[in-house]
């Protein structure tokens, strides 16, 4: 495991585990946790050896969003800092959530409010602590959603459900998000870092490629044609049939076998 001041990042089985580390703070965001996580990111995303990533918070929070007072005291200091944060922390931390080229996990232990809840709603799969609960809480501070929100969570619970949760800012628990489809799992507390684990070596032991075919097709799906979802699927299936990890697979289902991919 190494360690900074404001994130940990530990190694095991394939999998990186991200975790944000400001429990005083809910695991609030700064600047410089903001930047932490995205260079994070990106040394994931480039690292052949991290074949999935789970996100997670320390302490009792998952990420209560923008750390309001670094950005009040910015604001009053006449700083403009607080004014680009949007486009130089918040947008590309989700892209490099989305265009990971591998499965991104998000483990919510607690309180999951504003960019927080959009960074688990950019995740691929979301495991929730059944204490957890999820706030748009954007509105309440007059302003409008970031981090994809915008995006992610109307793909997720639909249009009318997507306003309601971003107008009336109304705090969403476990329950209530699996039933709306926020997390696809609810565990105990006490067992979501395991799980979340779990799922993520399941993961890393897998066709990374194929992996990252999925969530880029998937992607473009949701905002393009039946026709080119077609050509995209056609292009994918076309890539992966020459990769590795098709050929091991074949060759073990005629075999008989557990298939070992490589993630090539």
């Amino acid at each position: 495991m190494t360690t900074s001041d404001v994130l940990l990042t530990a190694d095991a089985d394939g999998v990186r585990t991200l975790t944000l580390n400001r429990p005083q703070a809910y695991n609030s965001l700064t600047v410089e946790l903001k930047e932490a996580l995205l260079a994070a990111l990106r040394e994931a995303s480039g690292d052949e050896g991290v074949r999935a990533v789970v996100l997670t918070g320390s302490g009792k929070a998952f990420c209560a969003g923008q750390d309001l007072k670094e950005h009040v005291g910015l604001l009053q200091a006449g700083d403009p800092a607080p004014l680009h944060t949007v486009k130089e922390h918040y947008n590309p931390i989700v892209k490099a959530i989305v265009a990971m080229e591998k499965p991104v996990i998000a483990a919510v232990n607690g309180t999951a409010a504003g960019a927080g809840a959009a960074f688990a709603y950019a995740s691929d799969l979301r495991i929730a602590a059944e204490s957890s609960s999820f706030l748009m809480a954007f509105a309440n501070v007059g302003l409008g959603p970031d981090s994809g929100a915008s995006w992610t969570l109307q793909r997720l619970v639909g249009y009318g459900r997507a306003a309601e949760l971003m107008l009336l800012a109304r705090t969403v628990d476990a329950a209530e998000a699996l039933r709306l489809g926020l997390v696809g799992e609810v565990v105990p507390d006490e067992e979501l870092a395991g799980r979340a684990q779990q799922v993520a070596a399941k993961l890393a032991a897998g066709p990374t490629v194929a992996y990252a075919k999925i969530k880029s097709v998937l992607n473009l799906a949701a905002q393009s044609t039946f026709e080119e979802a077609l050509d995209a699927e056609d292009a994918a299936q076309t890539a992966l049939g020459a990769t590795a990890d098709h050929a091991e697979a074949v060759e073990a289902f005629v075999g008989k076998r557990k298939p070992t991919f490589q993630g090539k």
